[in-house]
């Protein structure tokens, strides 16, 4: 049996993952495995060495008591025996663009996909006013499916995203823009002279040419084929010279 894994962050509730579902239901196996509660800007964060419940939902939905990565973890060597050919996260309700793909939990279950070997894609919507949920959008979800079905991915690469919330003019392949957060901590007291804070803020993003944010606010699917490889290649013979000064 060869399964394709729905999860997501917002929850095994979540309108998005519903969509998706439905999109994508009669093309394999589909298997939805996400967590009971939202875990948005969860990252790639894992439970160690703790118990994880598993609660059936209904037919093939699974609701897990951790976090994006979990259900993956447990989807692959737990429920379905590494059965699986391909993972799909999302569709989450809110962008991940730029350096959003390092806080989201969407972005992430993808990332556990494409580390244990699996093809991978994240989904994300621009905006909530997205869930008119447009033929033209599942059409696109389905196709993507089964091409890379058919054809997988490069190995180590998994695909990121971004839907936008206008009329769809076409795809383009793109490259991660740069995010700007304006980011607050807004400090509060309780009775007993307690403090604590709380994240909030907006955000923008620096306009460049050929970047998911170009893409999307143009009214394009931004597709950016995203790598495990994180290291910066350009700069090892300049740290390697630099840091002979060292001594040890």
């Amino acid at each position: 049996m060869e399964i394709i894994l729905l999860t997501n962050d917002d929850g095994i509730n979540a309108e998005g993952l519903s969509f998706l579902y439905e999109a994508v239901k009669d093309l394999s196996e589909v298997r939805v495995v996400a967590p009971i509660n939202n875990q948005s800007a969860a990252s790639h964060s894992f439970t160690l060495r703790k118990p994880i419940k598993v609660h059936k939902i209904k037919e093939n939905w699974f609701g897990v008591e951790g976090t994006p990565t979990d259900c993956v973890l447990i989807s692959h060597h737990g429920l379905f025996k590494k059965n699986i050919r391909l993972v799909i996260s999302g569709i989450n309700d809110s962008p991940n663009l730029g350096e959003d793909v390092l806080y989201s939990g969407t972005v992430a279950a993808a990332i556990e996909g494409a580390i244990l070997g699996i093809p991978a894609f994240a989904l994300s919507f621009l905006s909530k006013n997205c869930f008119r949920f447009s033929d033209k959008i599942r059409s696109f979800i389905r196709s993507l499916s089964l091409e890379i079905l058919h054809h997988s991915l490069a190995k180590n690469t998994y695909l990121n995203i971004n839907i936008p919330d206008q009329k769809i003019k076409g795809i383009k392949i793109t490259i991660l823009g740069k995010r700007i957060y304006q980011d607050m901590a807004i400090e509060t007291k309780n009775k007993k002279g307690e403090i604590s804070y709380t994240l909030n803020g907006t955000m923008g993003y620096q306009p460049s040419r050929g970047s998911d944010f170009e893409a999307v606010y143009s009214g394009y699917i931004s597709i950016t084929p995203l790598h495990l490889d994180m290291t910066h290649y350009k700069e090892l013979k300049t740290y390697k010279k630099r840091f002979k000064r060292i001594k040890i």
